[in-house]
Formats: structure tokens, C-alpha cells, sequence
């Protein structure tokens, strides 16, 4: 069962700080205390004026936070918890991150390292690893392969550093994109080019959109066989 802290704590203490720290959303407020969620893929935050009707049910509310002028309400997060300074100084989910797409500024040549020393390991693996480069999720990770026109299932290491460099440009550009929410698009005029088009003709090409889980979590991985031919088709 999942344990959600005592926000008590928070009663009276200003919001200083909210930041998204590659799929960790931080909420900071004065005295050294800040609010960790990670939604993971049911949780949700919903703003609603105070005395509005929520959209979910209540019992669904994993964290509340009422301003006099707002009220913030995480649903269903599977990940809630409220740490002291010290305590996230120390975390290993947050200082375990690699260089996130969405900073102020973004480390490049620190991403490639981390890419590179997963060389081994399936381009579509290491796009979803974190610990790499923070802030791709499932969607962007198909998108990006199309982008580059690389087969998914492929090693890092058949890119080169300049490949990697590009890769890590579109990713910063169509996340900083869609920051705003809404119906996510990674196509000039709006949409997707592959996920969740199985079966369907490529936007590109025409060729039937496939898709195949991968991974240890068995996540979904839509490609173009043809705009991204595997290793041996090229």
C-alpha cells in the first residue's frame, strides 16, 4: 500500500520554488522543506480555484496544497514524499540524474558521456534511462528514434558523437515544446509521427508503423521499419 506523508508540516509555509527535475516534480518551501512527487504513468496534478468541483474523487488525492487563491491536487502518485535539506542532498533518485533536458542549461558533452557509457545497451533503453539524460519518456523516445531515423532496438554505439549531439538537440527542443501540456506534438502543423500509430502508414513514407515492447518494463516502442531500417537491412 502506498504511504503518503504527514503534510501537516507544510501548514503556513510559503511556496518558494517548484521545479521539474527530469520526471520529479519538486514543490520547495520555506524552512527546507520540499514536496517530491513522481507521477510515473497514472499520477496527475490538477490546479482548480479554491471551492471548485474536483475532477476526481477525493479519495484519489494523494497531496494538497490550498493557497488562498488556488488549490493544487496530486492524484494517484505513486511517489510522494517530503524531505528536509539534508535528506535530498542525499537522494539517490534525484542526485542520480543525468544532465536534464529541461535545466536552465543543459551539459551536452556530459550527456554524450553518459550515452556513450551505455554503448552497449539498445538506443531505445538508454533513452528512457535517467540516469543518462533526464526527461524523455515513452513517447519522446519513439519520436526521437524516427527523428534520427534509427532503428530503436539498435546499440548506442552505432552513433557517432555528432548523431548523439543532434539527438539530444531535438529532444531538448520538442520537450521545452510541449512544457506548456496539452495534446503533446513533435510534428510542424501538430501530432506524432509514430507512437501510437501501429499499423498505420508513416507519415513520412507510407510504410505500416510497428511496434513492439521493449525493455525490462516491457514499454511500448513504435517505429518506421523503412525510415529506420535495422542494422542489417542498412
Amino acid at each position: 500500500m502506498r504511504s503518503v506523508p504527514d503534510l501537516s508540516r507544510l501548514v503556513g509555509r510559503t511556496v518558494e520554488r517548484v521545479e521539474a527535475r527530469g520526471k520529479n516534480l519538486l514543490i520547495s518551501f520555506e524552512g527546507g522543506l520540499t514536496l517530491r512527487t513522481h507521477l510515473r504513468m497514472r499520477g496527475s496534478w490538477h490546479r482548480y480555484a479554491p471551492g471548485e468541483a474536483w475532477r476526481r474523487p477525493a479519495t484519489q488525492a494523494s497531496a494538497v496544497i490550498e493557497t488562498a487563491t488556488a488549490v493544487a491536487v496530486c492524484f494517484d502518485a505513486p511517489v510522494v514524499e517530503l524531505l528536509d535539506e539534508r535528506a535530498l542532498s542525499r537522494h539517490a533518485p534525484i542526485t542520480g540524474l543525468g544532465p536534464d533536458l529541461l535545466g536552465t542549461t543543459f551539459d551536452t558533452d556530459a550527456a554524450v558521456a553518459r550515452l556513450r557509457e551505455r554503448d552497449a545497451a539498445a538506443l531505445g533503453d538508454v533513452l528512457l534511462d535517467q540516469r543518462a539524460v533526464a526527461g524523455i519518456g515513452n513517447v519522446y523516445k519513439s519520436e526521437l528514434a524516427f527523428l534520427a531515423g534509427r532503428d530503436p532496438f539498435a546499440p548506442v554505439s552505432d552513433l557517432d558523437d555528432d548523431a548523439l549531439r543532434a539527438l539530444l538537440a531535438d529532444a531538448r527542443r520538442l520537450l521545452r515544446a510541449n512544457v506548456r501540456g496539452g495534446a503533446r506534438s513533435t510534428r510542424p502543423g501538430g501530432g506524432l509521427w509514430v507512437y501510437g500509430r501501429a499499423g498505420r502508414p508513416c507519415r513520412r513514407c507510407g510504410t505500416p508503423i510497428r511496434v513492439r515492447r521493449q525493455g525490462d518494463l516491457g514499454r511500448l516502442t513504435y517505429w518506421c521499419p523503412r525510415c529506420q531500417p535495422a542494422r542489417e537491412a542498412r
